[in-house]
């Protein structure tokens, strides 16, 4: 199943935008630590690019992501041009702090009283930026919610009388190509809910967690010895916790939701969903062709 989400106001967003970053001096962009590069917008890229601005890429989340595939990440975006990368936890006052004095490093022709530094902070839903907005401003200015695409509409704000910043809303994008990206963004709660069947994105989960952190899963779990994939987790945690429906059936959607919120929470411990290696050759190989009910799903969405 190929997942895909983007609800009509992403697409008034996206052009909103567009006219926005004529007037901006930089672009702060967040993504999540723990897969950069699925939770990077390439129209945001493309917008951002045409414009020629400089970006501060924020890797949020980074407590709850594999610390030694974050640096990877930042090594690769460092070397990338007008493109500085850190990684932060939005949630720790010490990061957000250092934000402002790094714009003005990114944009080091504004910032004054005569020529304030104009940001606009962007990023797909569900990645921190609410949260990180409110912090920044020391007061609540932009809603947080648990579910994706809170914000909907832009906001201008003056952080100090050198800097001002636009909020924008969470967009994704029209055509998610790689199936599998799908499936981290999912996992990873930046889709709604209605786009997808968290079984079957569970069950993805359970495969990568199997494969690359497989002691994490026995530290919470116990005991999954002959576990050999994702559904075989599923039904592994469904029968530990006693979860069934009634005539005694597993209940495999509450354990499928028991391991995308541990996930999701940071309580597996620290996980990353993709290496440098692993984007790069997912990329080296054409995306899969999109079927015609695709399509007709797509256009319904829209």
């Amino acid at each position: 199943m190929a997942i895909q989400w983007f609800p009509g106001h992403m697409n008034a967003a996206r052009k909103k935008a567009a006219e926005t970053m004529e007037k901006t001096d930089m672009v702060i962009e967040v993504v999540d630590a723990r897969m950069p590069h699925a939770s990077r917008n390439p129209m945001l890229e493309e917008i951002r690019r045409h414009r020629q601005r400089p970006a501060l890429l924020l890797l949020n989340k980074a407590d709850v992501a594999d610390p030694k595939v974050t640096k990877e990440w930042l090594d690769f975006y460092n070397k990338q041009p007008q493109t500085k990368a850190v990684a932060i936890s939005c949630k720790k006052p010490a990061d957000v702090a250092r934000i402002p004095d790094l714009c003005v490093k990114v944009a080091p022709h504004r910032g004054t009283f005569e020529k304030p530094l104009r940001m606009m902070i962007m990023g797909i839903p569900n990645v921190g930026k609410s949260t990180l907005m409110n912090a920044l401003l020391k007061k609540k200015v932009a809603a947080v919610g648990d579910e994706p695409a809170v914000t909907k509409s832009q906001q201008r704000l003056d952080i100090n009388e050198r800097m001002m910043i636009t909020d924008t809303p969470g967009m994704l994008w029209p055509k998610i190509s790689y199936a599998i990206d799908g499936f981290k963004l999912a996992a990873s709660h930046t889709i709604g809910r209605n786009a997808y069947y968290e079984d079957e994105v569970a069950a993805y989960l359970g495969d990568y967690l199997l494969l690359h952190y497989s002691d994490l899963l026995v530290a919470r779990y116990k005991g999954i010895d002959g576990v050999e994939d994702g559904v075989g987790l599923l039904e592994h945690i469904a029968k530990r916790r006693a979860f069934r429906i009634k005539g005694g059936e597993l209940d495999i959607e509450k354990a499928a939701m028991t391991l995308l919120t541990d996930y999701r929470s940071g309580t597996l411990g620290k996980i990353s969903l993709e290496t440098l290696a692993e984007v790069e050759e997912m990329l080296a190989t054409p995306p899969e062709p999109e079927l015609e009910e695709e399509k007709e799903e797509d256009s319904e969405q829209q």
